[in-house]
């Protein structure tokens, strides 16, 4: 029987021992009275109260005591002793019984709400997919239910549906809504060759792709399944609050025989009263509390990470993120975009561009790609060639508008001369370690173009955020030490280690960790020793490539703001986690001298089934805590409801 039924349950079976308490003072008794309570509290106890001691018991058999056998024994003993007062004519409360399990179970029922709350809004995202695909079949186009798409399929998408399954474009373009997957809030343009997300939302246009992962292998898919594993995993700490509840349980029974013997021995109290403050200890102990302060923030946690594009893998990569000193960045695909891309162009930009990309159209050289990229974005078309000849060792040349027109490397300085203006930017340029091509027209130099494999947009404001928060930033990278100590200017890198072979980037890693932990942040796939060598590895996701095994924290949106954002969102997980023990213990811990009767004679006392309202009271307070970390703030993020 689920917890919610077992509450139903037990309250409807303890409402008429509740009217009783409520009416006795007015003469009504319920028919049979304590023969009616005796059966109402034993439907209760083996129905609603029956997995308590079932668990106790179990933990009894392996010589343990669980948060179940404070339960089992402060209501077993308030309903064998109401059966042994009322079979000797003694005052019973058998309502005490009842109302404890009813309480413990309310504040579970709105725990497990709660967790349901935080742990159900990821695996919703499934539930927003596709339900079928539009798929060329036999060269017609057909609508098939999402389970018959293949890898491979050709798959049509018009604007305002959503994508099936992960794929690239064949043919056509788009702006694609992907915020839910990656958290990214702006659509994002597609074009040929790109690549697609299933259960993302297209936009604008109509395109072709091929589906490239299906089924079980989505990115979608893959998310809900690492936070799921994340979200019932345990950080090392829940380790340390287990070992403090095997102590905590029997000392409390300890104090409850102690109570009982004090009112009952030293004080001369009756013997209910003296059951009772014993019954009380054993119930508002119970830490149930302390046994979800842990898993109810990392699963409010994780969860929030995932909606944000960044997925956590487990309970221990979180907690060792918040002791991080040092942040190690790989170069290429991590602080840069991994790609050349056009820096600057010196001249008339329009004019420069259009001969450079029209004697650049046939080349396939990453240098050619960006200058044409560039003219792209900048919606300039190349202008017709003929005559095309490569220049050896130099570039290429060609008649443009019936001109000789050429680019190239600055060995064309030999047949043609710079500007000392000129000259003085592209040795700049050089010193900033960009690559400089010249473009001539009509027999003279018309402008310098400068290609770099530039910073992303985010790597600056990233690190510095990291240095505001007293982390050292560290450059790792196989490229040579003037390009690597150019880009870490950029970007504002602490120190730069340069030249490093990829077999010896884990040396430098351990090396490192003799300052401190250290976080490493690669693309995950030639990082790989470096990811799993360093106390917390970052993987650089490329929106399909998900299931880096390497890295603890996948950041799905390659950028650089997440590791900031990974990085505060663990540090305030794991507050919140010692936040939550802090309160569940001392709650449990002054609770107990006020249903001892310690301060009785101030008429401060607790009755056993307040004490388990009050304990379920300190549940929902630590759940309540928990859910409070999707409303914190993080770097350049937006607070997340539950």
């Amino acid at each position: 029987m689920s917890i919610k039924n077992r509450f139903v349950f037990s309250l409807i079976v303890s409402l008429p021992m509740l009217i009783e308490m409520f009416l006795k003072p007015f003469g009504f008794m319920l028919p049979g009275h304590e023969w009616t309570m005796f059966l109402l509290a034993t439907a209760v106890m083996l129905v609603s109260d029956g997995p308590f001691i079932q668990s106790a018991w179990a933990a009894f058999k392996h010589h343990h005591a669980n948060m179940d056998t404070l339960v089992a024994i402060g209501t077993a003993t308030a309903y064998f002793y109401s059966i042994y007062a009322m079979l000797t004519h003694q005052a019973v409360f058998f309502e005490s019984a009842a109302f404890v399990v009813t309480f413990i179970l309310l504040g579970q029922v709105f725990e497990d709400r709660m967790r349901h709350s935080a742990s159900g809004a990821v695996e919703k995202l499934m539930d927003l997919q596709a339900k079928d695909a539009t798929v060329l079949r036999d060269g017609r186009l057909v609508s098939i239910p999402l389970s018959d798409v293949a890898v491979g399929d050709i798959i049509q998408v018009k604007p305002g549906q959503k994508i099936a399954v992960d794929g690239v474009i064949t043919e056509g373009q788009s702006t694609i809504d992907e915020s839910m997957v990656t958290g990214e809030s702006m659509p994002v343009t597609k074009a040929t060759g790109d690549a697609v997300i299933g259960s993302t939302m297209n936009s604008t246009g109509t395109f072709m792709f091929k589906a490239s992962k299906v089924g079980d292998d989505t990115l979608l898919a893959q998310i809900v399944e690492m936070v799921k594993k994340a979200q019932t995993s345990h950080a090392p700490i829940q380790r340390t609050v287990d070992k403090i509840a095997d102590i905590f349980v029997p000392a409390v029974l300890i104090i409850a025989i102690a109570t009982f013997f004090v009112w009952d021995v030293l004080i001369g109290a009756s013997l209910v009263s003296s059951m009772l403050f014993a019954v009380s200890v054993v119930i508002i102990a119970c830490p149930c509390a302390l046994g979800i302060a842990t898993p109810t923030a990392l699963m409010v946690g994780t969860g929030r990470s995932a909606k944000l594009g960044i997925l956590i893998k487990n309970g221990e990569v979180l907690e060792a993120a918040n002791t991080i000193k040092t942040v190690v960045f790989d170069k290429t695909g991590t602080i840069t975009a991994g790609h050349p891309q056009v820096t600057d162009i010196v001249g008339d930009a329009t004019q420069v561009l259009r001969v450079a990309a029209a004697l650049e159209a046939s080349s396939e050289h990453p240098l050619a790609t960006a200058i044409l990229n560039r003219a792209k974005t900048t919606v300039v078309t190349p202008a017709k060639i003929t005559n095309f000849a490569a220049i050896q060792g130099k570039g290429v040349q060609a008649t443009v508008d019936g001109h000789a027109a050429f680019i190239g490397n600055d060995k064309l300085l030999t047949d043609y001369t710079l500007s000392a203006a000129e000259q003085a930017t592209m040795e700049h340029l050089q010193q900033e370690a960009k690559t400089v091509v010249i473009v001539g027209f009509a027999g003279k130099v018309i402008g310098l173009i400068a290609i770099q494999d530039a910073p992303k947009a985010s790597s600056a404001g990233a690190i510095a955020a990291l240095k505001r928060e007293g982390l050292r930033t560290v450059m790792l990278t196989g490229d040579n030490a003037r390009v690597a100590a150019a880009i870490a200017a950029q970007v504002g890198i602490d120190d730069v280690i340069a030249d490093v072979l990829p077999g010896d980037k884990a040396d430098h890693v351990k090396a490192l960790q003799e300052s401190g932990p250290v976080a490493f942040v690669g693309d995950g796939i030639n990082d790989a020793p470096a990811l799993t060598t360093a106390d917390v590895g970052i993987a650089m996701g490329s929106g399909t490539d998900i299931a880096i095994e390497s890295g603890g924290i996948v950041l799905v949106k390659n950028d650089l703001q997440d590791v900031v954002r990974a990085l505060e969102l663990s540090k305030h997980t794991f507050k919140r986690i010692k936040f939550n023990l802090f309160w569940a213990f001392i709650y449990n811990t002054l609770g107990i001298p006020v249903a001892a009767g310690v301060f009785f004679g101030l008429d401060l006392s607790l009755s056993p089934e307040l004490a388990g309202l009050g304990m379920a009271l300190s549940s929902l307070s630590v759940v309540a805590s928990s859910l409070l970390l999707n409303r914190t703030k993080l770097t350049s993020a937006p607070a997340v409801t539950a």
